[in-house]
């Protein structure tokens, strides 16, 4: 008898769908904090005008499932019949073996309480499923009572799929590590906001402040800074953050992030034969985290590897959520042509798993690598924002460079990360005269001796601030939904 037959598929969907039989999320399967992903998710999955099926793209253990376990539960809260929600993971090896199809007319047959009512489906890891794209595309135009949330791990799947199929039919809503607020919320840190600082205070509203109110928030927020250590070792990964054992959060990251990922999601996904080639470009920007990177160079530390297969390797590696990739911006937000990118691990506890730098606290240079690519991550929250490009700015004249840059429709922010004892600041540095009027300049600084608002000869304010009380403000943002 074959295994893939209809009652070993119920099974698993009993496993699964416990509320089938309780009415009730089981017990420690969603989280009391609910992230901005989430909100962002609930926004389009129940749109009433503009129906559209959801796609939370994240690397593993990030926490999208946990989003989804969320959304069930408030479902379930508002009243929604609890046969009327489906809830599916094709990581299960089972149901790798079958179709959306199978799968749907299963639970249509033997569960489903109610088709005339809206019918929720939360699909795990759907890049495992076969021939997904099509059939979200023939759901989604003859049943308009259905609702959907997919997760997946590996974009350039999704977005082959969502370039054939998907457009007008589903949105993809990016789900990063948790930025540095959240971190302090999931650890159960008081909110320095219920101390006496202005909840609604933006970051670009540092500028407008008085010298003494400057220093006050920063006095404020530099208890975090302690807290700010441990995050950039350990990691914005929800289930590590509360763990005692850091050593063991580490294999876990590399074993489950970046082993699974390298080894099995995208050589499965994408036909690589060569996987040790893979292994060795991720080690290699590991090392170089936050770097620019020069391909031909790249080429013959990898052992002549072609420059066109490497480049189709970062690639994948961006896709599958391992790396951010920053280009470079010209002066007044100019593409320049034929320039070279620069490379960030997507978090800072990968490259220390992977590296196996269990103490970065000792080591200004490490430090370094990992605090901007923590300001590079929380920058792209304020990018989502306003659908704004990041990247970063080199000036070809002196090779300075200034470390990120934000490019909105109305203006740019730059950002340099000078983590060390005194950032050196100057008012008359050349660097800073691309900055326009409406422009914001931040100078992100180690300890709170360090900051304070200054004025270009231009007349343009420099921010100087403790990377601790940037990142505080920029998550109190987005967690807050005002972004």
């Amino acid at each position: 008898m074959s295994i893939i037959n209809n009652e070993n598929i119920l099974k698993v969907l009993n496993a699964y769908n416990q509320w089938w039989k309780t009415g009730k999320m089981p017990q420690g399967y969603s989280k009391s904090m609910k992230r901005f992903a989430y909100h962002e998710s609930e926004k389009a999955f129940k749109h009433k005008q503009l129906r559209r099926f959801v796609i939370l793209s994240g690397t593993r253990r990030v926490g999208k499932t946990t989003i989804m376990y969320q959304q069930i539960e408030t479902l379930l809260n508002e009243g929604a019949n609890p046969k009327n929600i489906l809830y599916v993971s094709f990581d299960n090896p089972l149901l790798k073996f079958c179709t959306i199809n199978d799968i749907a007319d299963n639970y249509m047959s033997n569960i489903l309480y109610d088709e005339n009512q809206d019918i929720y489906l939360f699909l795990d890891e759907i890049q495992y499923a076969q021939d997904w794209n099509n059939w979200l595309k023939v759901f989604y135009d003859t049943n308009p009572s259905w609702r959907i949330v997919a997760t997946g791990s590996a974009s350039p799947v999704l977005d082959k799929g969502m370039t054939e199929s998907g457009t007008g039919r589903w949105i993809t809503i990016k789900v990063p590590t948790l930025s540095f607020y959240e971190y302090l919320e999931l650890a159960g840190i008081e909110r320095i906001e219920n101390n006496g600082m202005p909840a609604d205070l933006k970051i670009h509203d540092l500028q407008d402040l008085s010298q003494k109110e400057f220093n006050n928030i920063v006095n404020m927020l530099e208890s975090l800074q302690k807290h700010f250590i441990r995050y950039i070792t350990v990691g914005g990964f929800p289930e590590l953050v509360l763990s005692t054992d850091d050593m063991y959060a580490q294999r876990i990251l590399r074993d489950d992030i970046a082993d699974k990922v390298l080894k099995r999601d995208i050589p499965a996904l994408f036909g690589i034969r060569n996987v040790s080639i893979l292994e060795k470009l991720f080690l290699y920007l590991c090392f170089n985290s936050s770097n620019i990177i020069n391909y031909t160079t790249m080429s013959q530390a990898l052992e002549n590897v072609s420059v066109p297969t490497l480049q189709d390797y970062v690639d994948y590696l961006e896709r599958a959520n391992l790396i951010y990739i920053s280009e470079p911006i010209g002066a007044g937000g100019k593409q320049i042509l034929k320039a070279k990118p620069k490379i960030y691990i997507v978090d800072s506890a990968i490259r220390n798993a992977v590296l196996m730098k269990d103490d970065i606290s000792t080591d200004p240079v490490e430090l370094g690598y990992v605090v901007e690519t923590a300001v590079f991550r929380h920058i792209l929250a304020l990018a989502y924002r306003d659908n704004a490009k990041v990247g970063y700015f080199r000036d070809a004249k002196n090779d300075k460079e200034i470390d990120i840059v934000l490019q909105s429709v109305k203006n740019r922010m730059y950002v340099e990360v000078k983590y060390r004892d005194n950032s050196g600041v100057k008012t008359d540095n050349p660097l800073y005269n691309i900055a326009e009027k409406n422009d914001r300049v931040f100078v992100i600084t180690k300890n709170s001796a360090d900051c304070g608002v200054m004025q270009l000869e231009s007349g343009v304010p420099v921010v100087r601030i403790p990377v601790c009380a940037f990142l505080y403000l920029i998550g109190m943002e987005e967690y807050k939904g005002n972004i």
